[in-house]
């Protein structure tokens, strides 16, 4: 979970059939600090987290990377994809859509419409409404014959076996449900719409918020330049459309708020989006 990998490559495979330990004493060690502990997880994580190990920095020199290029002894910090459901979580996270509710039964968010109706001689997909729409993905309703879309494009299990160790792909398809399916337009929506109402009264100050809310870390010059030039063709062509800027502050069931201008908006929500579909939105560094 923390490093994207295991100190044991086949995490699910402990037996002779299993590739050894890369810092077996280490393995050793956290097993039997794990135990005395009386099996507390939330310790062992805060073990891990607050290590030197863990708190490196991703980036490495060349002859380290030539040394360890899989990032096996752990001369550099993790640098992974986020899981399927944390990705969309960190979306409605940053937005301010998340609700942090623990437990309950599944809900059902966005889905294509018919998909249900293909596999399950006529039974309805209905949505929900309210907070069942922003819950985390770990309460998302589960159909094995046609599982969320949107999970399956980032490798979420397909649950008809025990997956211990997921693979992580990078397809085309990935982009294409961050830049359109509804629940990640309506989180980059609302991060605009939280940068136009919280981040200050340039552009500049928007920017900066949006990265902060969305990378954790202020734009370069350059970004920043680049993301101004955006915002300003965005904000042109949603003048000249304003039709469509309607439109886009209509996606997704939480209404935006009526006292911000739609072109603004839409605009800010085209700067948001571009944000998510950066490589770092969705990569633990």
């Amino acid at each position: 979970m923390h490093f994207g990998r295991g100190l044991v490559a086949t995490t699910e495979n402990f037996g002779s059939q299993g590739t050894l330990p890369t810092h077996p004493e280490l393995l050793d060690w956290l097993a039997r600090t794990f135990i005395e502990s009386g099996w507390d997880l939330k310790k062992l994580h805060k073990l891990i987290l607050m290590s030197a190990t863990y708190r490196q920095a991703s980036q490495a020199t060349p002859e380290l990377l030539a040394r360890d290029p899989e990032n096996k002894l752990l001369a550099r910090g993790p640098s992974h994809r986020l899981p399927a459901e944390l990705i969309r979580d960190n979306a409605l996270a940053a937005s301010g859509l998340l609700v942090n509710k623990i437990g309950g039964p599944s809900v059902k968010p966005y889905q294509p419409d018919g998909l249900w109706e293909e596999k399950s001689a006529g039974w309805k997909y209905e949505p929900d409404r309210g907070e069942g729409l922003y819950r985390r993905g770990l309460y998302t309703y589960w159909k094995r014959t046609s599982p969320p879309p949107s999970m399956m494009t980032f490798d979420a299990a397909e649950r008809n076996n025990c997956t211990v160790r997921r693979q992580v792909t990078s397809t085309p398809l990935q982009s294409l449900v961050l830049l359109n399916d509804p629940q990640f337009v309506e989180a980059a929506r609302f991060v605009g719409q939280r940068a136009l109402q919280e981040g200050g009264a340039t552009t500049d100050d928007r920017i900066r918020f949006a990265f902060r809310l969305l990378l954790t870390r202020q734009p370069t010059a350059q970004e920043l330049t680049i993301f101004r030039r955006l915002f300003a063709e965005q904000l042109a062509l949603y003048h000249a459309h304003p039709d469509d800027a309607d439109k886009l502050s209509k996606v997704g069931s939480m209404p935006a708020n009526p006292a911000l201008d739609r072109v603004q908006l839409a605009a800010a929500t085209a700067v948001a989006s571009v944000i998510l579909n950066l490589d770092e939105a969705i990569t633990k560094r």
